[in-house]
């Protein structure tokens, strides 16, 4: 009975955890990077195109990450304060 009030079930929701790709700014920390995520959008009023960044803490359990690299980046549970996403993969190592 996978029909009772309250289950749920994975074809209800196949995968709500946000991916993004990015490039190191900073890898300071301890098994911490910030990764610099920018989004294009379109402005509402003038119709130009903006470059939006965020910069989000991203858990790297190697701790091998320099600055400049990308990677692709996932949302998790809270790890921290601030840090709620992971690298999942390196997209292109810094040169």
């Amino acid at each position: 009975m996978s029909d009772a009030p309250g289950a749920t079930s994975p074809a209800a929701r196949p995968n709500a955890r946000k991916v993004r790709e990015g490039t190191v700014v900073s890898a300071a920390m301890e098994r911490t990077v910030v990764v610099a995520v920018v989004d294009r959008v379109r402005h509402r009023r003038y119709a130009k195109i903006v470059r939006r960044t965020r910069r989000l803490q991203a858990h790297d359990p190697a701790d091998d990450l320099q600055v400049g690299d990308r990677v692709r980046i996932a949302e998790t549970r809270p790890l921290s304060k601030h840090k709620r996403w992971r690298v999942v993969e390196v997209l292109e190592r810094a040169r």
